[in-house]
């Protein structure tokens, strides 16, 4: 598939959830947030045939979101359904880790090929006040367990408030490199003030070579995190709300007055 401007469009990320077991500062209010009805939510079975059609028009690449898709029931079933679809030639996953330790091995026996894993910093203080109450050693035993179970290469996103220079983020790009990690730094966005930057050592926000199209977990197909357009697959078709997306995708992102990153995907 290819859009207006002559991207191809080949990866497709999936949230599985709007839930999180943490509430970081800078993706939700400290009260919380509106979550969506379990009934809107997409079953697996929707999920699945999502992907499926996709794939069928030129999707290679999936990433699972959330929210925290670890904490949807029977993920790892999820995994195992959409891994065996032909054309999928990279499925990953980006979670806060927490989880890991519980189910790395069997995600990677499911299928699964990759981790991201979300670390903003070393410091166990820190991490507890960025997440309002994680405990940071799930997650380093969690990158432990991805390791072991091969979900390689393990990526590590680091969001920084200015500059990956920043104390925090020198000492998680060390980390890394003693612990065979990749690291990838990710300026603090803001979809409302359409403030976002590329993702140093990665591929987001590079609105330039932009190969992306997201489902929401309610079934919305987005073509573009910073923008408010979406075509919802249930009323449209699967392949007609694809179609549209890829059509509709913007140049480059504006802003998003709808959304927040823990519904739609990140």
């Amino acid at each position: 598939m290819y859009d207006r401007f002559n991207r191809r469009i080949n990866y497709l990320r999936v949230s599985v959830t709007d839930r999180c077991n943490l509430r970081c500062t800078y993706c939700m209010p400290a009260e919380g947030v509106k979550l969506m009805e379990h009934k809107d939510i997409l079953s697996f079975e929707e999920i699945v045939e999502m992907i499926h059609v996709a794939v069928s028009v030129g999707i290679t690449k999936v990433r699972i979101t959330g929210g925290e898709p670890l904490v949807r029931k029977g993920i790892v079933s999820l995994i195992e359904k959409i891994a065996v679809i032909e054309g999928i030639e990279d499925f990953g996953l980006t979670t806060n880790g927490i989880l890991l330790p519980v189910f790395a091995a069997d995600l990677a026996r499911a299928g699964l090929h990759r981790i991201n894993v979300s670390l903003d910093t070393l410091d166990a203080e820190k991490f507890r006040s960025i997440t309002r109450g994680g405990d940071i050693a799930h997650v380093f035993a969690g990158i432990e367990a991805a390791k072991a179970a091969g979900l390689s290469p393990v990526k590590i996103n680091c969001v920084v408030r200015n500059s990956s220079d920043e104390p925090d983020a020198q000492a998680v790009r060390e980390f890394c490199l003693k612990n065979d990690l990749e690291a990838r730094f990710i300026h603090e966005m803001s979809l409302a003030d359409g403030r976002f930057t590329i993702v140093e050592n990665g591929h987001g926000g590079d609105c330039v070579n932009c190969n992306r199209l997201r489902i929401t977990a309610n079934g919305m197909i987005r073509p573009c995190l910073f923008n408010d357009v979406q075509f919802n697959a249930r009323v449209l078709g699967i392949r007609a709300a694809i179609e549209q997306a890829v059509g509709h995708k913007p140049e480059r992102g504006s802003v998003n007055v709808k959304d927040c990153f823990h519904n739609i995907g990140g």
